[in-house]
């Protein structure tokens, strides 16, 4: 990494750039005893630090798992690099009790904590002395710690032990570690952690060795991750788990009752790891392992480094849900590998990756499953887009004053990748390829803006090819609310067959079950969704009878169709939905079943129930999406 000249990123103040921590500075702005104007694109408005003065470099945490008490306790040792003498050190941390501070000598350190924002929560100021390289903060964490999840027996698989496991994006992780919850500051860390000894212990690094335990009761396991990382991205897990080998340097991890079903469903996994090499590059962090948790996790997956965080609910028995894990792997280059700096600029981390789990697809499976894929997910971001405000429907999204977990909407997954199919068909699929070879390369391990994006943009593309460049409003896609009309929308043989069904259905007449012979996932789910608006409760009985829609072991295609039954009124599938709700923790299935339970004042009666059983289960990540639907509460 070196320098950059001015032309290529320039800065409102016209001064000269270095590169300082992975991340392009301002030479005026970072001045000793000069703070960056509280203005600049990279100042993170979802953080109390401040590593323009006083930056974390690496963290070696030292905890022991209390799964009697839901806490998490020990310490923190922070590797610092000081810009600005006589600045202090200053932490983001949420519900975290504060125990001591140590300086480099071991002696005590002066430290406050500030009032509690309800999304930032409390700053920590820690006084350094002039030769504290590092601090060591000993703390423990409150049991509702949002990041953390404690699941009781009953609440796993097995049903014999607890579990644990962490979600720390968006801005999370201060609710376990004290850290500079920034994206823009990525670190190295290091762990030893003790728990108890019948269970395994993974994280979202390399398991550096097991150490000894201190009792029979108790185990030590040690990581090390030794590239820099976004602090959302510090992940662990703690459970009863085994693990199986999916090919030298991939494998996953489950539950007993549940590994040789996620093996089997995972075993492509080699062959998506070699065609995103093929495209863009070669695979950095050494091993790529999944972990697939119990059902409560909120998300499809989590792109946690050396180790994906997976739900259960993509274990569909033909492998027609793997398109997550092509998702999540593409986060090993964009994301992981290219962060987004701020919240704002969170498309530069989804929207690469939908695109390149696109490409992945299309690789392992064809382009005619990409395709359906790529479909789907337009029709998606259209349904969003007719619910977002104008000032939501923007990539680069203003965040200010906001959590930002508001930004992770279709348009930054969706309509960012559609920026980029865009650019593929204007410049041609090898030269944008090559486009993004050279991005990933230039910025690896550093984390940039939108700003610094788009520079890069004219520079290595537009600028390249004048004629092609006009073809395409960059302004529009990324600032402007809506779809361009210029949106690749990709043709597919399959869907057409689809289309055909729905046609009869919209003139009145049943469809049989040979109409849908030999119909894939994609398939069903266009189907549900173009179902014409005068299925009725009577026509949708007839349906569930023909095709067995309540009783699908997919669940894409089931939570489609419980939506679908409570918008119409279908009582047959009742008793699936209530069962679903109690035992799946998926924000993306549930948030459109409370809302059409919602709709109704005899639904949100219904919803309010099942939600006070339910929601004990739930992730606070999906907690917080859910309160606003069925309680009412502010977000």
């Amino acid at each position: 990494m070196g320098s950059a000249a001015p032309a290529t990123y320039p800065c409102r103040m016209r001064s000269a750039l270095l590169l300082t921590g992975g991340a392009l500075l301002c030479a005026a702005c970072a001045a000793p005893g000069r703070p960056i104007p509280a203005q600049d694109p990279r100042m993170d408005v979802h953080s109390h630090a401040r590593p323009h003065e006083v930056r974390v470099r690496h963290v070696d945490l030292d905890l022991e798992l209390d799964f009697a008490a839901q806490i998490v306790r020990g310490s923190a040792t922070l590797a610092l690099e000081r810009t600005v003498p006589g600045a202090g050190l200053v932490l983001d941390t949420k519900g975290l009790t504060i125990e001591r501070v140590a300086g480099a000598d071991g002696a005590p350190r002066a430290h406050r904590l500030g009032a509690a924002d309800p999304i930032l929560g409390s700053p920590l100021a820690v006084t350094l002395a002039p030769g504290d390289t590092d601090v060591t903060i000993h703390y423990r964490t409150g049991p509702g710690a949002e990041a953390l999840q404690w699941l009781a027996p009953a609440q796993t698989g097995g049903g014999r032990h607890p579990f644990l496991f962490s979600q720390g994006q968006a801005i999370l992780t201060r609710t376990w570690i004290p850290v500079q919850d920034s994206p823009g500051v990525r670190i190295t860390y290091s762990a030893r952690v003790r728990a108890p000894s019948a269970l395994r212990v993974v994280m979202s690094a390399v398991h550096a060795d097991e150490g000894p335990a201190r009792d029979a009761a108790t185990r030590e396991w040690r990581f090390r991750m030794p590239h820099p990382i976004p602090p959302y991205l510090i992940a662990i897990a703690c459970g009863d788990l085994e693990f199986r080998a999916l090919s030298a340097r991939c494998g996953v991890y489950a539950e007993p009752g549940t590994v040789d079903r996620a093996a089997a469903e995972l075993s492509d996994t080699e062959a998506m790891v070699q065609a995103a090499e093929a495209l863009f590059g070669p695979y950095r962090w050494g091993r790529y392992d999944l972990l697939v948790l119990p059902p409560s996790f909120p998300f499809g997956g989590m792109e946690n480094p050396c180790l994906t965080f997976a739900t259960p609910t993509i274990l569909a028995g033909d492998k027609s849900l793997v398109a997550l894990v092509a998702h999540e792997l593409a986060h090993s280059w964009s994301g992981n590998l290219v962060t987004n700096a701020t919240w704002r600029d969170f498309w530069l981390n989804e929207g690469f990756t939908v695109y390149f789990e696109h490409r992945i697809m299309a690789r392992v499976y064809g382009e005619e499953r990409a395709a359906m894929e790529q479909s789907i997910g337009l029709t998606h971001l259209e349904e969003e887009l007719r619910t977002l405000k104008p000032e939501d429907q923007v990539l680069h999204i203003d965040l200010a004053g906001r959590n930002p977990d508001d930004a992770m909407t279709a348009v930054a997954y969706d309509k960012g990748a559609a920026f980029l199919h865009r650019l593929e068909q204007v410049f041609g699929r090898a030269t944008f390829d090559a486009f993004l070879t050279r991005y990933f390369d230039a910025h690896a391990f550093r984390s940039i803006t939108t700003d610094e994006f788009l520079a890069w943009l004219r520079h290595e593309l537009l600028d390249r090819d004048p004629t092609r460049a006009r073809a395409i409003d960059v302004d529009a896609w990324v600032r402007r609310p809506g779809l361009p009309a210029d949106t690749v929308r990709p043709r597919s043989r399959a869907f057409a067959q689809v289309d055909a069904v729905v046609a009869k259905l919209a003139q009145g007449e049943d469809p049989v079950a040979g109409d849908a012979h030999g119909w894939v996932t994609h398939q069903w789910l266009h189907f549900l969704e173009h179902l014409p608006p005068g299925v009725d409760a009577a026509g949708m009985a007839r349906l569930d009878g023909v095709f067995g829609f309540t009783g699908s072991g997919n669940s894409e295609i089931l939570a489609k169709w419980l939506e679908l039954a409570v918008r119409r009124g279908y009582a047959g599938a009742d008793a699936r939905l209530e069962d679903f709700l109690l035992h799946v923790g998926r924000r993306k299935f549930l948030k459109p079943i409370y809302e059409a339970m919602a709709a109704t004042e005899a639904g949100r009666v219904r919803a309010r129930a099942i939600y006070a059983r339910a929601r004990p289960r739930y992730h606070a990540v999906t907690v917080r999406t859910l309160d606003q639907i069925v309680l009412g509460t502010a977000g």
